[in-house]
């Protein structure tokens, strides 16, 4: 009798592109576009970039200096706040019927805003449209830290699909060693990591990082040029409609460190790669960093799920 073991393959696609900046409606039909092409090549995942709907503010100082901010920089957070979308909303309504509509998993880099903070957040959605969960970045570095909200330890999940164990880590939390762990810990295998880092370097955090959690990495980068952001955006790039405001970079990579696709460079486009989801339990089979390979005598990791617990009003 011979060997019947079929292997299950996952058609993946990694989206370079940038958004309309501070325009969502033609920003959503720009991602629509783009996930009709990806799942015209047959994808059953979509990655995003992150930012991608609310746009990434690339080249403003939002007029601060330490002690002081101006009134025209008060008046950019405010042109960034109005291009924030609500979770739920009617903009995640949209992208639920444009995955639905193509039969794909989409996760997708958004700007959210609660209250008067925003949150740079990653959304998963199911194909049939419905929404998985998000995840807020928990760390935004340097001057992320003007315009964004920190999250909190209650958005760092992995979800279940029939895909594989689908989580997203965005841009510099990939840093975050226990971040990481408590990614491995929930069993991810296919690790998305939404980003504006378009640096050569990202691409061996990338390998690394799928070698140690023996999953599927799959990075997502905008390209933009600054024709995508309006004329009067005051950026410290100048005017220019074909500087590069973002290079790209988006990649691939396989549980051993195989760069599959990538990494893009020169203009935007849609990464595919086949993924044998095989591969991850291979190559547990040696490492595996929240299981034999963790010390669990030695070490202990310990995670703060609940909500951050913001004042509300009575009866909120």
């Amino acid at each position: 009798m011979g060997n019947t073991m079929t292997t299950k393959i996952v058609k993946a696609a990694v989206v370079q592109a940038a958004p309309v900046m501070f325009d969502i409606a033609a920003t959503l039909e720009r991602c629509a576009a783009l996930v009709g092409e990806a799942a015209g090549q047959g994808a059953e995942l979509v990655v995003f970039p992150e930012a991608f709907i609310g746009g990434y503010p690339k080249g403003l100082d939002f007029g601060a200096r330490v002690g002081s901010r101006s009134p025209a920089g008060r008046r950019d957070f405010e042109r960034y706040y109005n291009a924030a979308i609500t979770l739920p909303g009617p903009e995640l309504e949209c992208l639920a019927k444009v995955a639905a509509r193509h039969r794909v998993h989409l996760v997708i880099g958004v700007i959210e805003s609660e209250r008067g903070t925003l949150y740079c957040s990653a959304v998963y959605l199911g194909l049939d449209g419905s929404f998985l969960g998000k995840h807020r970045k928990v760390m935004p570095t340097a001057m992320e830290r003007l315009v964004w909200g920190c999250g909190d330890g209650s958005t760092l999940q992995v979800v279940a699909t029939d895909l594989g164990r689908l989580g997203a880590v965005i841009c510099w939390e990939n840093y975050m060693p226990l971040l990481r762990q408590t990614m491995y810990a929930q069993g991810v295998e296919l690790y998305c990591a939404p980003t504006v880092d378009d640096r050569e370097v990202w691409g061996a955090s990338m390998r690394h990082i799928a070698v140690e959690g023996r999953c599927f990495v799959l990075s997502a980068c905008q390209y933009a040029r600054r024709a995508d952001y309006p004329p009067d955006y005051d950026c410290i790039q100048g005017d220019d409609p074909a500087a590069v405001m973002i290079a790209g970079g988006s990649c691939i990579v396989s549980p051993f460190g195989e760069v599959l696709a990538g990494p893009l460079r020169g203009g935007p486009g849609i990464l595919y790669a086949e993924l044998e989801m095989a591969e991850i339990v291979r190559g547990k089979y040696d490492l595996d960093v929240a299981g034999h390979y963790s010390r669990g005598d030695l070490f202990r990791l310990e995670v703060e799920t609940r909500p951050a617990g913001f004042t509300t009003l009575p009866g909120r």
